[in-house]
């Protein structure tokens, strides 16, 4: 069964939908190890209610980027992980990790890349007036937000629109594109093509 690691650095609610979507079959997988870089982080408690391993490893304990990178790469191996998911992990992945695990490691930002890449995508959706925003998942590099893009969701952005509205019914995307992104993953069924995501078929 092929074997998940999740890193987080908040509450976990995509984590959450992983967690649940593994406990329902619909993901033939096992969450071996949930990772923080925050020893505050609400998701690490549902993994611990899940019964699932977790870890923090907090950056200010490890000499440098590099090293923190190390010690994510070296955990995950060391669980036998196949596929790392980056759920609300509040860090810019370096070479030592992308390095470890090659179109391996998927992303889920709030914004049809490339679209708003980084921080307070919602926000910068309703600074510039687009009508339609959503969500993305796709795969790590070491630039932000920069990889082949696996799967997307399109929500619409309405006049009336705060951010926190619009963020709700963008989470709502996010749980379901995730999973069936994780699925297409696991299938096994794709190529990279320069930028692009394949699916064989």
């Amino acid at each position: 069964m092929p074997v998940l690691g999740v890193l987080i650095s908040g509450r976990g609610s995509n984590l959450q939908s992983i967690i649940n979507a593994v406990r329902s079959g619909q993901l033939d997988a096992t969450v071996a190890v949930v990772i923080s870089n925050r020893a505050d982080a609400a998701g690490l408690r549902r993994a611990r209610d899940a019964g699932i391993e977790t870890v923090c490893l907090q950056p200010h304990d490890h000499a440098d980027r590099d090293a923190y990178d190390r010690a994510l790469a070296r955990n995950l191996s060391d669980r036998c992980v196949d596929l790392v998911c980056l759920a609300g992990f509040m860090r810019i992945v370096g070479p030592a990790l992308v390095e470890a695990f090659p179109n391996r490691i998927l992303n889920i930002h709030p914004s049809l890349l490339p679209a708003f890449p980084g921080l307070n995508a919602q926000q910068q959706a309703l600074d510039h007036g687009v009508r339609i925003t959503g969500a993305t998942v796709h795969l790590v590099t070491s630039m932000l937000d920069d990889g082949p893009i696996v799967a997307q969701a399109a929500v619409p952005v309405f006049d009336t629109d705060t951010v926190e509205a619009l963020s709700d019914r963008i989470l709502i995307e996010e749980h379901r594109l995730y999973v069936e992104a994780i699925r297409m993953m696991l299938e096994g069924r794709w190529t990279v093509s320069g930028r692009r995501f394949v699916r064989d078929g």
